[in-house]
C-alpha cells in the first residue's frame, strides 16, 4: 500500500486521464516548498526520491507489475524537480517565479511525451527502474536548461529595449 502510494505519488498517478500530467502536477506542489527553501534542497531530494524510486520500481516490477506502468508517476516527480532546481526564487519576482515554475512543468511534459533523442533512447532501452526514472530525470535537465534559455533572452531582449 505504502508503495504504490510512492510509485503512483500520493496515488495522482492512478487518475485514468493524463496520469503523467497530473503526477507533474501534484509534484509541483510538492516541491514548491523545498524550491523556496533553496534550489539545491530540491535537486538533491529530486536525486534521493529517483534512487529510492530505482529501487521501489524494480521490486514492483519482480512482483509481476507492468513495466513502466503508467500509474507510476514518481519518475515524472523526479523529472519535474530536476527542471524545477534551475530556478532560483531568490533572484526573480513572484511574476518571473510563477513564470519559470510554469515554464518547467511545460518544458517537461513536452520532452517527457516527445522524447527527443537520448530521453528516447533511455526510455527505449534501458530496463526496470533506471530505465523509467532515468528519461525523466534526463528530460528534467533539458526542461530545466530550456528555462534558463527562456530568461536568458527575456533579459537579454528586455534590456535592449530598455537601452
Amino acid at each position: 500500500m505504502l508503495r504504490i502510494a510512492f510509485l503512483s505519488v500520493l496515488y495522482s498517478g492512478k487518475i485514468p486521464v493524463a496520469p503523467g500530467t497530473w503526477g507533474s502536477l501534484v509534484s509541483v506542489f510538492l516541491g514548491l516548498p523545498f524550491l523556496y527553501f533553496s534550489q539545491e534542497t530540491l535537486l538533491l531530494l529530486a536525486i534521493l526520491v529517483g534512487g529510492i524510486a530505482v529501487r521501489e520500481i524494480n521490486a514492483y516490477e519482480r512482483a509481476g507489475g507492468l513495466h513502466d506502468d503508467k500509474s507510476i508517476v514518481i519518475d515524472e516527480l523526479v523529472g519535474v524537480w530536476i527542471a524545477m532546481s534551475f530556478i532560483n526564487l531568490k533572484v526573480l519576482s513572484m511574476y518571473e517565479s510563477i513564470t519559470a515554475v510554469a515554464l518547467s512543468f511545460v518544458f517537461f511534459r513536452i520532452f517527457d511525451i516527445w522524447k527527443p533523442s537520448f530521453i528516447g533512447k533511455i526510455d527505449r532501452e534501458v530496463k526496470g527502474g533506471l530505465g523509467v526514472v532515468g528519461d525523466d530525470a534526463l528530460a528534467g535537465f533539458v526542461a530545466g536548461l530550456c528555462v534558463m534559455i527562456v530568461f536568458a533572452a527575456w533579459d537579454y531582449y528586455a534590456k535592449a529595449w530598455i537601452l
